[in-house]
This record gives C-alpha cells, structure tokens and sequence, in this order.
C-alpha cells in the first residue's frame, strides 16, 4: 500500500521481485489517489474527510483478498500508507500473518511544538477555511514537480526518474499537496496510535525500516513504535537513505529487501 501521492507503479519493481520470490502480489491506491480522482478543492490537492474511510477501504479489500489468495498473507505499507496498515491491524481491521513498513508516517519532520500543539494549530487552520484547500505550496507553476522533490525521496536519479515518467505518462496519476483537512486529520490518527497499550496489543510480527536521514517523517516515533511492538523488529538506515527506502539506490535497497526476506522466511515461510 503507497504512501501519500503515491500510486502503485512506483513500486513495480519491488512487486516484481517479491513475485519472482514466490509471491502473489496485489497492490491498490488508496481512495482519492492514483487514477482514482481528487477530493480536494482542485485536481490535484489530496483529501480525505478522515483517516478512518481508508481503514474501511483496506478493510474491505482484504476481505476479498484474503478470501481469494492461499497464506501466508503479508501486508507492506510505505509511508502513509505503512500508517494505515499499522492502524488497521491495531485496530484489528486486518489480520496479516506479518507487517512490513517502510518509513511508516508516525510523526511529522520538524514540528517545532509538541505533537499535541501542532494538532491544534491544524485544527484552527482547517476550521479557518475550506478544509479541503492545500495546506501547502507546491511549486511556482501549477502542476509542476517542486524541484527540491527529488532530494526528499531518493538518492537514486534512475528510479526518481522513472516515476516522473509515469507521471508525465498517465498525467492523471499526478498528486499534489495534502489539505489542511489532511494534515489535522493525520495528526489526530498518529496520536490515536500511540495510544497507551495500542501498540503493545499488537500480536502480529512486524518490520519496520526507517531513516534518520527522513526529511518527511519523524525517525523517532518510528524507533518507539518498534520498541513498543510486542514482535517489532527495526532495520535503521542513516545519511545513505532518504525517505523512499524501496527506490534507494541499490546498497541502501538490496539491505532493505533482503531484510524483508529474511524477515518474511522466518516469520511467514510457506507459500505456493
């Protein structure tokens, strides 16, 4: 499951992998991403009315998909997306044999005043407007890539590359900035995450890789987060790894999907 203005092409390469491995793979956009349409004010802005409805998304096709698919069944997530599927088995919406989170979005990158602070400040924003307009700039030109981008995600120019391509490919796939609707409901999901006993609660075995080099999550909830799961494992990158831990380049990448593997022979071994 991809992160936000993600779509599931970018990860090509990895589902390819993983099917070369012996795996079914199925990967989705979450509602209002990927080809799906916007919910925000404008054709790119990204917006959801709360957190809670991509739980329900991802509950009902894991349903189905569990249903139709021989285990182990294995949930990755990146980003927000790690988030979600974090979220949705702690609430115990999906029952996956094992969790992968890639950079799971468990706290923002320089928030200047404690978590709960910044909550309220998105909620006076959100509540000053439309909830639905950008909660930040994008770029100079309307629908034009920020430059800084790249640095942000990836030290590999080939794979940033090639998710540019399809964008510039499938133009409806381009996503934008989140809304201010976004960022406070974000806020209100992380916390509900960290919740005393939530994680804890967590029966299922789960890896989690981050970088302290993120410039768009914070590595620290990520570290609590696997220290506070019963069967959290962390695989910690440092100033080699920007945020696109599974697009890095191919040191940084082939450690993190070899970990994966590992992870999922020991803890998930058989399948067809």
């Amino acid at each position: 499951m991809p992160g936000r203005g993600d779509n599931y092409e970018k990860y090509l390469e990895c589902l390819n992998e993983w099917h070369r491995a012996g795996w079914r793979v199925t990967a989705a956009d979450w509602r209002g991403q990927g080809a799906s349409g916007r919910l925000g004010k404008d054709a790119v802005t990204g917006h959801i009315d709360d957190f809670a409805s991509w739980i329900d998304d991802l509950a009902a096709l894991w349903q189905v998909w569990r249903a139709e698919t021989p285990g182990p069944h294995v949930l990755i997530g990146h980003s927000m997306g790690g988030h979600l599927s974090l979220r949705a088995v702690a609430e115990g919406r999906v029952d996956p044999d094992a969790l992968v989170l890639s950079a799971p979005m468990l706290g923002f990158v320089g928030q200047v005043l404690p978590v709960p602070l910044m909550h309220g400040v998105a909620k006076l924003m959100a509540s000053l407007g439309d909830r639905r307009r950008p909660a930040w700039k994008w770029s100079e030109k309307p629908g034009e890539t920020p430059a800084h981008r790249e640095q942000l995600l990836t030290h590999d120019r080939d794979r940033y590359q090639d998710e540019q391509w399809w964008r510039d490919n499938r133009p409806e796939i381009v996503m934008g900035p989140g809304s201010w609707g976004w960022v406070e409901r974000a806020y209100a999901s992380m916390r509900g995450l960290f919740d005393p006993g939530k994680l804890e609660a967590v029966g299922t075995p789960v890896l989690l890789l981050g970088t302290s080099n993120d410039k768009l999550v914070a590595y620290p909830p990520i570290v609590e987060a696997s220290k506070r799961l019963p069967q959290g494992e962390l695989v910690a990158f440092g100033k080699e790894a920007s945020h696109e831990i599974l697009r890095e380049v191919d040191p940084v990448r082939d450690r993190a999907m070899a970990a994966i593997a590992d992870f999922l022979d020991r803890v998930a071994p058989s399948r067809s």
